[in-house]
């Protein structure tokens, strides 16, 4: 795998993380409608870094569903609502897709059946506790989704740390914003650390699939060993 438009790279990272910066400080500021005219255009300028660097086409993809995700949770409403988590399902997917295809298994037998078990507790322990505060309406869904969830960040595991963390943090992220519909307790701002968290998790998922399939070798694009962190998951 090499980079298509390797002079492309930098700049498309640097207008992701300068695109995030000012979308998480609208978050922090108040700014409403700078929010909410950024929201949508994070995921689209990462698939574009992704696309220069040679990444997979269901990567791109996987990014693109998040776009619609944002775009359509930010609308609001019932069915919209349940669309934009359906947008987001299918990026899941792909990133199953992806990570069985370039990734390896986590471990041994015994370390796999254990990592497994721990998220499936996580899983049940969460949907249990929010089922009797989510409105009747979302119980199922949300259920499902948790599920899809959680098997995608168990599979990130086996495209590396880099793709774990981001699995991880869209736990976090996602849970964040359940807790919300459920009426939990939420932190301060609870919209800043939904999108700090969101926005790490997808660009951690794409560069530990970028590195999984160019066979754990340098990073496409940016001619830096793997033990370096990429500009892509400082954002």
């Amino acid at each position: 795998m090499t980079a298509r438009w390797p002079r492309a790279v930098g700049p498309l990272l640097g207008a992701f993380a300068a695109l995030a910066v000012v979308h998480l400080t609208a978050l922090l500021t108040g700014a409403a409608t700078l929010a909410q005219l950024t929201k949508p255009a994070l995921m689209p300028v990462l698939a574009a870094a992704v696309l220069a660097r040679g990444g997979p086409p269901l990567l791109v993809a996987a990014l693109l569903f998040g776009c619609g995700g944002d775009t359509f949770l930010q609308i609001g409403g019932g069915t919209v609502f349940l669309v934009g988590m359906g947008s987001f399902a299918a990026g899941h997917l792909c990133y199953l897709v992806l990570c069985a295809r370039h990734g390896t298994p986590p471990g041994g037998r015994a370390r796999t059946g254990a990592l497994g078990g721990g998220y499936a507790v996580v899983l049940a322990a969460t949907v249990a506790l929010l089922w009797p505060d989510l409105p009747a309406a979302l119980r199922v869904p949300v259920a499902g989704y948790s599920l899809l969830l959680t098997a995608m960040a168990f599979g990130a595991l086996r495209a590396g740390p880099w793709a774990a963390a981001g699995g991880l943090l869209f736990l976090l992220s996602d849970t964040l914003i359940a807790g919300g519909i459920a009426h939990w307790p939420q932190p301060p701002l609870p919209q800043f650390w939904i999108m700090l968290t969101y926005a790490a998790a997808q660009a951690a998922l794409a560069e530990g699939v970028l590195r999984a399939a160019a066979g754990g070798g340098k990073p496409q694009g940016t001619g830096r060993p793997t033990d370096r962190p990429p500009t892509a998951v400082t954002a």
